[in-house]
């Protein structure tokens, strides 16, 4: 009888959910890690490992100890690092070469790689303390965008239209920072939406690429948390010239096999640009859209490839359909109570996931973290979906006092 393969998953969110279910499909026994135990992974996995996955080596030393087949970090940005670590230091199925993903999951390293290579990038600037921040400010051209170099979700960042509110960007974006590291960079702006969305290589070739329209609340506390998502994107036709540089970028890097979650967009300069490009699953369930629009299963195959199974089949396929993900969250600090969605909408609600009750006290949408849930919605035609996503306020109200 062959050993049962362990998979050690890094974080504890409620994305991680279908992902912990993939792999008890495949057999696997499943380690959820990260220092909270009380979060909600941690009661469906198979055993609970307190670390904080932003330390390498406390991860590794971890992950030897329970002798692991296979590590990811899907969904939870910070440890991505320590993932592709663990992997290389222990011989581990990789996602790609260690220095590589640390490139790729620094915002301040990654920019200066598309520009070394020839990539459409913005111009842009590190920063490992405020004083240099605050001194070389000659080269900005307003507006410029202002972030940690390592976070996710929105987290400490800012849009920054002149220099009196400058100062304030950078401390927001330090206090952000795990690294204690920011960046300043121009922004781009764009035609139509953003694309966030997820796709596949495997053994160094894209074997499924996906572009949507990232879509925002501009009444949130913060604006530029992503507050819904559709399919198919809204610039079609860059979509071949950016599958090419995807897959240029992967080559320069020696990346190998990986869900990745990637974000682009179109200029109104016209250029497209690759924003950002990490080796992990997307979180707001992005993996589980693209399977419910194509069919095609990436989340198993990623777990699949984490401990060096065959991964079966991921092949590009058309979207059946237009669909749209609304983030689920609360216009307000306070308590749940109820959701409504009017008759109206011209959609088929495929599946509602609210993740409060009534009465449970919710928070202002300052980031990702603070969803509440999620709807899947299927519209017949795209001209409905764009209507129906650009009046959401007509047919969806979430109460709260």
């Amino acid at each position: 009888m062959s050993k049962q393969k362990k998979i050690m998953l890094l974080g504890g969110i409620h994305y991680l959910l279908p992902v912990i279910k993939a792999a008890h499909e495949q057999g696997y026994y499943v380690i959820t890690a990260d220092y909270l135990p009380d979060n909600i992974a941690h009661k469906y996995s198979d055993e609970f490992c307190n670390v904080n996955i932003v330390d390498k080596e406390a991860v590794l030393a971890e992950a030897r100890k329970r002798n692991i087949d296979g590590i990811i970090s899907f969904g939870v940005d910070p440890g991505v690092v320590a993932a592709a670590y663990v992997q290389e230091q222990l011989h581990l199925p990789q996602m790609g070469p260690y220095d590589s993903v640390r490139i790729l999951q620094n915002k301040d390293l990654f920019r200066a790689f598309l520009q070394t290579h020839g990539f459409n990038a913005p111009a842009s600037k590190g920063y490992a303390d405020k004083a240099s921040a605050m001194q070389d400010t000659a080269w900005l051209q307003w507006p410029m965008i202002v972030k940690p170099t390592d976070s996710a979700g929105s987290k400490g960042v800012t849009r920054v239209d002149r220099m009196a509110d400058y100062e304030n960007a950078v401390d927001y974006a330090f206090s952000k920072s795990i690294s204690g590291h920011i960046i300043v960079e121009e922004f781009i702006d764009k035609v139509g939406c953003s694309s966030d969305t997820d796709s596949f290589l495997l053994n160094g070739e894209l074997r499924f690429v996906s572009f949507n329209a990232q879509r925002f609340d501009t009444n949130a506390a913060n604006p530029y948390t992503p507050a819904a998502y559709s399919w198919p994107s809204t610039f079609p036709e860059h979509e071949a010239y950016l599958a090419g540089e995807l897959q240029r970028l992967m080559n320069l890097l020696h990346m190998r096999t990986s869900v990745f979650n990637i974000e682009t967009r179109v200029a109104s300069n016209g250029k497209p640009y690759i924003m950002e490009c990490t080796p992990r699953g997307g979180g707001n369930r992005l993996c589980e859209m693209l399977r419910y629009a194509t069919g095609v299963d990436l989340i198993t195959a990623q777990v699949r490839a984490a401990v060096g199974d065959e991964v079966h089949v991921v092949e590009q396929k058309p979207y059946n359909g237009c669909w749209a993900e609304i983030i689920l969250h609360a216009g307000k600090d306070g308590h749940f109570q109820g959701l409504e969605i009017a008759e109206s909408l011209p959609a088929r609600v495929v599946e509602k996931d609210l993740w409060v009750k009534v009465g449970d006290s919710v928070s202002a949408f300052n980031g990702a973290n603070d969803a509440i849930g999620t709807l899947v919605l299927q519209f017949d035609n795209n001209n409905e979906m764009e209507q129906a996503l650009a009046a959401q306020n007509e047919w969806l109200t979430i109460h709260v006092k």
